[in-house]
């Protein structure tokens, strides 16, 4: 009898202790604090939180959306993830020795612009008024999110630098879809025509 006592004083305190492991979840879905990344955009911590765009904007309606930087604090609103998914992190090493940490890579199709006036509609700027500049690449956002930095190799042309370039994702065109970029070139609008159309390799960085 003192032994069946034992075992249902033993399992009644095993219950206990695990409802008291169990209440943290009851909270697990309050709005958390994540702090940003330089390379982080709305669309993409949307993607990384499980959070519609819009809702996880409207939880952050003091944040401007072009100027998310290191350590600011934006709010995730509830009922989502508070951790964000794990990415495989890899390096890849540059033509002229440095070390890049990427996330993923794939081949697309590449063109290149100038900053012709035939071009440019709206002056030699992106899609955010910044001048047009070497390191400057339009792309399709819902492949590459602006302010997503980028290596770009594979390309062959005079005028843009020889084993890779790092890039920024700053413009966009209504041609630009899907894996395409298409790569600002400084010079004369003939002579950056000259690149064609190019199987380059996107190495999204870290």
């Amino acid at each position: 009898m003192a032994s069946r006592w034992r075992s249902l004083a033993f399992r009644s305190a095993a219950l206990i202790l695990g409802g008291a492991l169990l209440l943290p979840a009851v909270n697990a879905h309050a709005a958390v604090a994540y702090t940003a990344k330089d390379s982080d955009t709305f669309w993409s911590m949307s993607r990384q939180f499980h959070v519609p765009l819009k809702k996880l904007m409207k939880a952050n309606p003091n944040v401007n959306p072009l100027n998310i930087y290191a350590g600011l604090k934006i709010t995730v609103p509830s009922g989502n993830s508070a951790a964000p998914r794990a990415k495989t992190v890899q390096a890849l090493t540059t033509a002229k020795g440095q070390s890049l940490s990427f996330s993923k890579v794939f081949s697309a199709k590449a063109t290149a612009y100038s900053d012709s006036p035939a071009e440019n509609g709206w002056g030699p700027v992106d899609y955010f008024g910044n001048r047009l500049k070497l390191g400057t690449i339009a792309v399709d956002p819902k492949v590459i999110p602006f302010g997503t930095k980028v290596f770009i190799t594979g390309y062959d042309f005079n005028g843009l630098p020889t084993g890779g370039m790092i890039a920024t994702a700053t413009d966009s065109g209504s041609a630009i879809k899907g894996k395409r970029i298409d790569i600002f070139v400084p010079g004369s609008r003939s002579h950056v025509s000259k690149f064609g159309v190019q199987n380059v390799k996107v190495y999204i960085l870290k």
